[in-house]
């Protein structure tokens, strides 16, 4: 394993903001912002000044920004990114069990959401948000994920309508840059680096982004708790505890499920998964722990055949603890806002929505909370500048680092799990390493 790179110090007027730990830095941010609001709450005041708002409205504009090209981008490169000769052979087993063990994941996030009901109380928006909110059939859900108009789907944000779109031109994109015929091949290798491109541009967006999400939070944060005092802190505790308690479900009976169903030794899995659940907690990143989980792969046997694929596949798609945070904090930002719980509809669209939006989260610090933006986007509730559901969503950006450090922990242990399995199924693994 390459040793890391030290980060480049940065100078200037504002380095040393720079150079402060972004996970403080909106740590720190909430805490001013909530340290702040109380105090103008017990002062009497509950609104702050227009230009002061403003910068908590710019941070919830910008997030809107990037949401429609990040899953165009990024499912497009990760769909197209699968070779046609492994789909036909490793992949589709590996792509078929990521996504049901993440669709199992939301459910036992939306579970945990339900049982913990965690609820800030903040201004409830119950007439505006009621309209917006999706409240159809499951089948219309389905049919609906099939959009009429690519470029109404864009404009309107139907977010399951572009995941669909890109996907099968991700798809369709993978079998033409292996194309024989010399033409098509180069036309898609040129679509793909153009994507690809485009992709790395967004991700440097998103990396911007975030720099400024600290001055986001701590406004966003300050016109929760002036509106609606100290009592919205226990909340968050809520959130976290539902959250970490749905890992440690998923972990049990999913991933222990999973090992006894293809007979792999339970007890030499979690041995080898040691290390990588400890770096992915540390790191806060798949792609950034994927050496450490080869090397789980290579103490459990598994051929390099398979986990060569499934591995940074899963890096990419296999997000089952961001899964379990999309429907713990879509029930806490819902609640918190209108008092009432998830339609069985939008309970149906958060699993869908998360599953497939799975494929397109990067590996790296934060992504989840994109994620969760596009949920909240397809279940009718978008994060809009000046309301309590910015508001709420600023609150669980503001927790976000430590619900991170479960969720990657776990999204690392089940690329190995899924993995594992698959070799076992296939006979790609040796049996005599599981002897020793």
């Amino acid at each position: 394993m390459d040793k890391k790179e030290a980060p480049v110090k940065k100078g200037g007027l504002l380095g040393w903001y720079f150079n402060f730990n972004l996970l403080y830095r909106i740590l720190i941010g909430l805490v001013i912002g909530a340290v702040a609001g109380i105090i103008l709450a017990a002062s009497g005041v509950t609104a702050l000044p227009p230009w002061l708002s403003m910068f908590g409205t710019i941070f919830t504009r910008l997030l809107k920004m990037i949401i429609v090209p990040i899953i165009l981008s990024t499912l497009i490169v990760g769909a197209s990114s699968v070779s046609p000769a492994n789909i036909g052979k490793v992949g589709i087993r590996v792509v078929v069990i990521y996504l049901i063990t993440s669709a199992f994941a939301v459910i036992i996030g939306l579970v945990m959401g339900s049982i913990f009901r965690p609820n800030a109380e903040l201004a409830v928006l119950a007439a505006d948000a009621a309209g917006k909110a999706s409240n159809v059939s499951v089948w219309q859900t389905i049919y609906e994920i099939v959009p009429t108009s690519v470029a109404k789907a864009v404009v309107d944000e139907k977010v399951l309508q572009i995941i669909f779109f890109a996907l099968l031109f991700g798809i369709c994109l993978s079998y033409m840059k292996v194309a024989k015929d010399e033409r098509l091949a180069r036309c898609g290798n040129v679509i793909y680096d153009f994507c690809d491109g485009i992709s790395e541009i967004m991700m440097k967006m998103v990396k911007g982004i975030m720099q400024y999400a600290p001055i986001g939070v701590a406004v966003l944060v300050c016109e929760v708790f002036a509106k609606n005092g100290a009592k919205v802190a226990g909340s968050l505790g809520i959130v976290t505890l539902a959250c970490f308690l749905g890992y440690a479900v998923h972990i049990i009976l999913i991933y222990g499920g999973l090992l006894k169903i293809y007979k792999v030794p339970v007890k030499k899995f979690f041995n080898a998964a040691k290390t990588p659940f400890i770096t992915a907690f540390v790191t806060r990143s798949s792609n950034g722990t994927l050496p450490v989980t080869i090397e789980g792969a290579e103490q459990l046997g598994v051929d390099k055949e398979v986990y060569g694929f499934s591995l940074p596949l899963g890096a990419t798609i296999n997000m089952d603890g961001t899964a379990i945070y999309q429907g713990v904090c879509a029930i806490f930002i819902v609640l918190s806002v209108t008092g009432h719980s998830l339609t069985f509809g939008q309970l149906c669209m958060v699993v869908v929505t998360a599953t497939l939006a799975s494929i397109g989260t990067a590996g790296v610090p934060g992504a989840g909370a994109i994620m969760l933006a596009m949920v909240m986007s397809s279940i009718g509730y978008p994060i809009v500048e000046a309301t309590p559901i910015a508001g709420a969503y600023a609150m669980i950006l503001g927790i976000d680092a430590i619900l991170d450090m479960g969720r990657t922990a776990l999204n690392v242990t089940g690329d190995l799990c899924c993995t594992t399995c698959v070799a076992k199924q296939m006979g790609f693994v040796n049996k005599e390493v599981w002897k020793n």
